[in-house]
């Protein structure tokens, strides 16, 4: 069942020339991965914006198209039942703190309190996410407090205590250290486990290919690319979109461009490539 689709939508900014987006289409099945690439200024965010609803309803524009939600058309939901549906992470996590909680547990609690969902509930909801990314140390802290990379995992907290079946998280390690990185995606890695529909924009394409099911590569207003992780990532031409490849695939394009043998196929993660060299060493 699909859990989301765009069909032809194109979109303009109001003080823009020309388009941003032209005519994309495409769908996302639910429980499935899929992450969207593409050098900068070439959509992502857009993109994600009008799959949360903020085009056009907040962000003024010449749009067109369809965005259906769960076989429902996004025109005919109001933003509440958008939020419930649809769990949104910022790029900047500075921008998604509210500013007004004085702990992260009152913070992650605080989409909850606005739902109207009742106390004892909100609490053990709140009580149980802290529980499962591993944050409780984060619990009395004031938000203001804390890193960029412990603002990040408590606006992922704030989201997830929420339950959306879809979550379109845009470029959540920009600002981040190494380590910060690795444990947000940890987080990613529990959602990808409990099934959750996934969409994520993100420049790290190492963590891409070991994540992601499926890559969607954007350029120049268009959708170039939308095929499986192992497909799109391994094909040089995608280095032409400015868009980087994983190392062991580029490992292994140079092998066979500088030897007389061909690979059973280009690796894109590190198991694969360990299984494809193991029989040149």
């Amino acid at each position: 069942m699909k859990a989301l689709e765009v069909r032809n939508v194109t979109y303009k900014y109001p003080i823009a020339r020309t388009n941003v987006l032209e005519n994309i289409s495409f769908s996302v099945n639910k429980g499935e991965f899929v992450a969207i690439v593409g050098k900068n200024g070439c959509g992502k965010t857009t993109l994600c914006n009008i799959l949360r609803g903020f085009i056009p309803s907040f962000h003024q524009g010449k749009f067109a198209g369809t965005v259906l939600i769960n076989e429902k058309n996004i025109k005919q939901m109001s933003m509440g039942e958008i939020a419930v549906a649809i769990g949104f992470v910022f790029q900047n996590p500075f921008i998604q703190v509210s500013g007004i909680k004085h702990s992260v547990f009152n913070e992650v609690a605080y989409g909850l309190e606005n739902l109207g969902i009742d106390r004892e509930e909100m609490i053990g909801r709140t009580e149980q996410i802290l529980k499962d990314l591993k944050m409780n140390d984060l619990r009395d802290k004031h938000p203001v407090e804390l890193s960029g990379g412990q603002r990040q995992r408590v606006a992922l907290a704030s989201v997830l205590v929420m339950d959306p079946d879809i979550l379109i998280i845009d470029e959540p390690t920009s600002q981040l250290d190494p380590q910060s990185t690795e444990k947000v995606f940890e987080i990613i890695r529990l959602l990808k486990e409990r099934n959750k529909t996934i969409i994520l924009v993100e420049h790290k394409i190492d963590l891409i290919s070991e994540y992601a099911d499926r890559v969607i590569l954007i350029d120049d207003k268009r959708i170039v690319f939308d095929d499986l992780t192992q497909k799109v990532l391994v094909n040089k031409k995608v280095l032409s979109y400015g868009v980087n490849l994983p190392q062991v695939a580029k490992l292994g394009i140079k092998f066979e461009e500088q030897t007389d043998f061909r690979l059973d196929y280009i690796p894109s993660v590190l198991t694969d490539a360990i299984n494809v060299f193991k029989k040149y060493v």
